[in-house]
């Protein structure tokens, strides 16, 4: 028994067309009579039907007098140059009007027949004028139903649209009263399979009129299936006649809605009777409904335009923006804000070679880390984009409800630089028109029993409810972060040019800073020395006023200020081109001794140290003091205005290295200026209240790049906690 999948179900060589046609197929070269319906013989007296066979309409011109008179079969082979286009004629069989349809497919030329039906109820009226000063999309739909009930009438009218993943929704509907609602309802992707949305594509008015009427087979000599893709009067597929008889509907008619050659969606209409709609009132509905879908891709892409031209407008900003910095990090964690909020994410990771950038809502450093190095294994995309990363990697990456959706931007994968857009979990809930699951059925099909996937029996509203997603990435969220990256690389591009531009003049000043630096601070040591012995000699003889002797007291304290810095600056470039000698040493009496003078230094004696464990390390002698001078003078400086100043010093193991913690209870640093920390001459905001001049880290950030070590910190509120990662000796 085989078994067949919706999608794979032959809809478009049935076999049979619908009771209320009748059809003659000719070659399309020789316009001999290939095939033909069973019912031709109702409506043409042909004693034999089989006599046709091989013979041209013209070798019976008593049978097929009014057929062959028409300007359409006279004109044949004008009407039938083109494929799959069909043309429009009315003529008299026996006594009674029929819509004559001609079209070519492939090898056939399709003659079809069906009794015109006169509509006693149409009325038109001229609102389909108004189709193009609607800019509402619901209202647009509302009308479209309102103008095609005129002609259509069915007791049930839907405009139905596709989703992204194939599956629909009923967004607009006209029906009786006493019908049941099914605005707002979702409709799984097998309802209407690939290849039955394919064929809406190319045959885009479908009518069923009678589900439960006999369907007439086609009489052909060869054995070969007929493709019936353009026949209006097409028989339907079992599972689709069944679903619509599931449904309570005897008669259905759809209108495919197309806007840039795409099916967009449909027009559905279902009557619970048996219900023929004439052909031209079918073509009418057909026209009705291209203006108003004309009218939609007109209002849309006025308003995809007016986005366009705001998105300009904020992109050229922000490159103003971008352009008054010399690197692309500080612009980008200058604009954090403004990056966030152009795909409206809830957070935004700027990640670069230094300390990850955060705004907003974004999940913890740990995560964040996990994150990128997924991405960097696992996409090959400049861009990569998902709604459902929780519900897809939430298990495996251990991620929150912080990081149901992403977006990532690859500015340079070489060097692990990105952008990383997140929302949150959204909690969504899908009520779906029965429930969606697929159920198997048995179908007879040729003589063959064949399992199924069988259409649905209930069509209740059920309801889904949806975890591990966040709000869909619509298509602006993705210009956005276009948008973001055409300004990274054009103001990258310009940045790196006016820096290399400056490169050779820059390594020379460089050159001549770090020679300066070294004579400065003893060229300047000896006069700063004389003034500073001449001050306070002023000091003790001067006239013992109060005014006098702050103003002295004053010039003696800047005096040491610009001698501290001076060492610092003296200090800082050593560390960068100083010779280094690695060994291994053992820093305890070194931190010993670096805290006991911290707590004269910054005169607190209440301040308590910890010192634990102290491995050796693989350091420079020198360099290894420097390190552990400014990180425990910064610990000690800094919580020394607490009630119980407390600092720790401990050494672990971890791995190929041996990590020193120097944790304190002090001012904390701000999460914000986190990425400016180590950049000379910088002081937190929360800092200015005690001495120092920003130099300090920054010797401590270059000793630990050139002894192939690392520094870092975690911080808050209650402290902060230095980590310097030495190599193990």
């Amino acid at each position: 028994m085989n078994f067949v999948e919706c999608h794979e179900e032959p809809i478009h060589i049935p076999g049979y067309i619908q009771s209320f046609g009748y059809l003659i197929g000719i070659d399309a070269g020789s316009h001999s009579i290939t095939l033909f319906s069973r019912n031709i013989t109702d409506i043409f007296t042909v004693e034999k039907a089989e006599q046709l066979f091989d013979r041209k309409l013209t070798d019976f011109p008593e049978i097929f007098r009014s057929v062959i008179d028409s300007d359409l079969y006279t004109s044949i082979q004008d009407f039938t140059k083109r494929e799959n286009e069909t043309h429009f004629d009315k003529v008299f069989i026996g006594g009674k009007e029929y819509h004559f349809s001609i079209l070519r497919s492939g090898k056939h030329i399709f003659l079809e027949f069906e009794a015109v039906q006169e509509n006693p109820n149409k009325r038109i009226s001229n609102k389909y004028d108004n189709f193009y000063v609607i800019d509402n999309e619901k209202e647009l739909w509302e009308q479209l139903l309102s103008t095609l009930s005129k002609i259509v009438n069915y007791d049930r009218m839907m405009v139905y649209k596709f989703m992204m993943d194939g599956s629909g929704k009923v967004i607009a509907e006209k029906r009786d009263e006493n019908m049941e609602s099914y605005l707002g309802l979702h409709y799984p992707e097998s309802d209407i399979p690939r290849q039955a949305r394919e064929l809406y594509l190319k045959k885009r008015k479908r009518i069923f009129s009678n589900v439960y009427s006999e369907t007439v087979p086609l009489i052909s000599r060869s054995d070969e299936s007929i493709d019936l893709t353009f026949v209006g009067s097409r028989g339907m597929s079992p599972v689709h006649g069944q679903y619509i008889k599931n449904s309570g509907a005897s008669s259905s008619f759809s209108v495919s809605i197309i806007i840039d050659d795409y099916l967009w969606g449909l027009v559905t209409c279902q009557n619970s009777e048996a219900k023929h709609i004439d052909l031209e009132d079918r073509v009418q509905a057909g026209i009705f409904t291209a203006l108003a879908s004309n009218a939609y891709s007109s209002f849309k892409s006025k308003n995809e335009l007016n986005y366009r031209l705001e998105l300009n407008e904020r992109a050229s900003q922000l490159k103003a923006e971008f352009l008054k910095h010399n690197n692309l990090f500080d612009s980008l964690a200058d604009n954090k804000g403004k990056l966030r909020k152009l795909p409206e994410a809830d957070g935004l990771v700027i990640i670069s070679d230094g300390e990850p950038v955060t705004v907003g809502t974004v999940p913890e450093r740990e995560a964040i880390d996990r994150i990128a190095h997924w991405a960097l294994e696992n996409t090959k995309e400049s861009i990569y984009v998902s709604r459902t990363f929780l519900k897809d990697y939430g298990e495996e990456l251990e991620l929150t409800e912080n990081a149901a959706g992403i977006i990532i931007y690859f500015i340079e994968r070489s060097k692990k630089e990105m952008l990383i857009w997140f929302r949150k979990e959204f909690s969504e809930h899908i009520n779906w028109a029965g429930n969606p699951e697929k159920q198997v059925g048995v179908i007879l099909q040729n003589g063959e029993e064949k399992h199924i996937i069988s259409p649905r029996t209930s069509f209740h509203i059920f309801t889904e409810n949806i975890k591990g997603n966040s709000k869909r990435w619509n298509s602006r969220d993705i210009s956005s972060v276009q948008a973001i990256r055409d300004v990274i690389l054009e103001t990258s591009h310009k940045q790196y040019n006016a820096i290399k531009a400056l490169n050779n003049e820059l390594r020379k000043v460089n050159e001549e800073l770090d020679s300066f630096s070294y004579t400065i601070s003893h060229d300047l040591g000896t006069p700063l020395t004389v003034m500073k012995l001449n001050a306070q000699m002023l000091l003790s003889n001067f006239e013992k006023t109060e005014k006098n002797r702050n103003k002295l007291t004053s010039i003696v304290e800047e005096i040491d200020n610009m001698a501290e810095m001076m060492h610092d600056v003296l200090e800082l470039s050593r560390a960068k081109h100083s010779e280094i000698e690695l060994e291994r040493l053992q820093p305890s009496n070194t931190i010993l001794k670096i805290s006991e003078n911290a707590k004269i230094t910054f005169e607190s004696p209440k301040s308590e140290i910890i010192i634990k464990e102290c491995p050796d390390v693989l350091a420079d002698k020198t360099m290894l003091h420097q390190v552990f001078l400014n990180v425990i003078n910064n610990a000690v400086k800094y919580s020394s205005h607490r009630d119980e100043p407390r600092v720790e010093i401990w050494g672990t193991e971890v791995d190929e290295n041996i990590v020193y913690r120097v944790s304190d209870n002090g001012i904390g640093i701000p999460q914000e200026e986190k990425h400016k920390m180590f950049k000379i001459f910088n002081r937190m905001d929360n800092a200015k209240k005690f001495k120092g001049n920003g130099v300090g880290l920054s010797i401590v950030h270059r000793i630990m790049k050139r002894i192939g070590g690392n520094v870092d910190y975690d911080s808050n509120k209650e402290g902060t906690c230095f980590i310097l990662t030495f190599k193990k000796p």
